[in-house]
């Protein structure tokens, strides 16, 4: 195997770590967090200076991009997927693989924007950011509104909202001739659609084989596996501007507040209130106290991170180096994995087999990263000369998705969390 692949595989599997712990939060504060982790994570292994100086805006830009399809529901295509007969698990799994697509194209175009942006070619950031709201409010009252194109009825359908702004990403794109975040949207599309499909596999394969683990964690941790993979993919095997456009002091501010600050605390409001704790937490233990404990534990912890990351961030003078941002990386998901634990009820006693497993990731992703493996493929490709290509693996995908399906099928009668959105009588 070529060293460059380790790399993939390092964004590969922190991406996963970190999409796997969103589970535990949900929603598009869950996916910012992860998004950030992921793009720091790329940053690390690129060994790219300029990109060492531009990391809190990368960071900012994947975690909003990523974190922006959060607000897609899919619980009910889920059910479909774990459908007894072929059309609605077929269905399932490939609706699954068509949001997975959605946060890919987000995710990965707009971390693609940002590693291009230089002196000489900026990126106007105003002009494609109303582009993407213009796309995402007509497409969704063409698609939802006007011809009733429903994929979980009677849940929100906010699917075509990211469609429209990912569509409007892509025009903008092919305007501006970014070809290189154009590849990037497109391996972490196909990377991340896939994965939510494969994973929906392995969680009903999971249930029929009545293997004792959270297979709903599987497929969370395949979705960020493939689509970090396909991301990190995208962007070593690109070409991109030899020398990166610096971020002003305030854009590192703003990134920073953002990313460390209003993402943890948006977290921390959400999922770790005392009232909402208070809820979770089941007798024989004392509730009060045990809400109280976490309450504050998640507090001390997110204050931590937030202030060891503002300490560098003046202490670094906006020139950071390798081992300032190995430090925020490793911090920023060591608070993930330690509030995952807490709003699952540590302190109640409850400790899950995926939680230690975060850390055995953890501890595998930070071996790898002290390695400094080559980053770059030896042939870098500058243009879009591979649709052809591109329209290949879709093809392949949704071939092996379909042969998925018949199996998950044929492999069980009914099921519970199944559902069928088209009556077969």
């Amino acid at each position: 195997m070529k060293k460059e692949w380790i790399n993939v595989l390092i964004v590969g599997m922190t991406l996963g770590t970190a999409w796997a712990i969103r589970g535990q939060f949900g929603h598009e504060q869950g996916a910012a967090w992860a998004g950030g982790i992921g793009a720091l994570a790329l940053v690390i292994v690129s060994q790219r200076k300029d990109w060492y100086a531009k990391m809190l805006t990368i960071a900012f830009t994947a975690a909003a991009s990523w974190g922006a399809s959060g607000m897609i529901s899919y619980g009910q295509v889920v059910g479909y997927g774990r459908s007894d007969n072929f059309p609605n698990a077929f269905y399932g799994l490939l609706m699954l693989f068509f949001i997975g697509c959605l946060y890919g194209l987000l995710g990965g175009g707009m971390v693609g924007l940002s590693l291009q942006s230089s002196k000489e070619n900026k990126v106007k950031w105003a002009a494609l950011f109303t582009e993407m709201v213009a796309g995402a409010v007509v497409a969704y009252a063409l698609l939802v509104d006007q011809l009733e194109i429903l994929m979980t009825p009677p849940r929100q359908e906010a699917w075509a909202v990211c469609l429209g702004a990912g569509l409007a990403m892509l025009w903008h794109m092919a305007r501006n001739n970014y070809q290189s975040p154009v590849r990037v949207a497109f391996y972490s599309a196909i990377g991340a659609g896939f994965g939510f499909a494969f994973g929906n596999f392995l969680q009903t394969v999971g249930a029929v084989l009545e293997i004792k683990f959270n297979m709903w964690n599987v497929m969370e941790y395949s979705i960020g596996f493939f689509g970090g993979s396909g991301m990190a993919y995208g962007v070593f095997s690109s070409v991109w501007p030899a020398k990166s456009l610096a971020p002003e002091r305030w854009e590192n501010r703003v990134a920073f507040g953002f990313v460390f600050i209003l993402v943890p605390l948006i977290v921390f409001i959400e999922s770790m209130g005392y009232n909402t704790l208070l809820n979770r937490i089941k007798p024989p233990v004392n509730p009060e106290t045990v809400a109280w404990l976490s309450n504050w534990t998640a507090f001390v912890v997110i204050f931590v991170v937030a202030a060891i990351g503002c300490y560098k961030l003046i202490k670094a003078k906006d020139e950071f180096r390798r081992k300032d941002i190995l430090l925020l990386f490793a911090i920023y998901l060591a608070a993930y994995t330690i509030i995952s634990y807490i709003v699952s009820g540590a302190f109640a006693g409850v400790f899950l087999l995926n939680h230690h497993l975060y850390w055995v990731n953890f501890i595998v992703v930070l071996l790898l990263m002290r390695k400094r493996f080559p980053a770059f493929f030896d042939k870098l490709a500058g243009d879009l000369n591979d649709q052809k290509r591109w329209l290949l693996y879709v093809a392949a995908l949704i071939t092996v998705i379909m042969i998925l399906a018949l199996i998950s099928a044929g492999s069980h009668g009914e099921m519970s969390g199944a559902h069928d959105r088209f009556p077969l009588e």
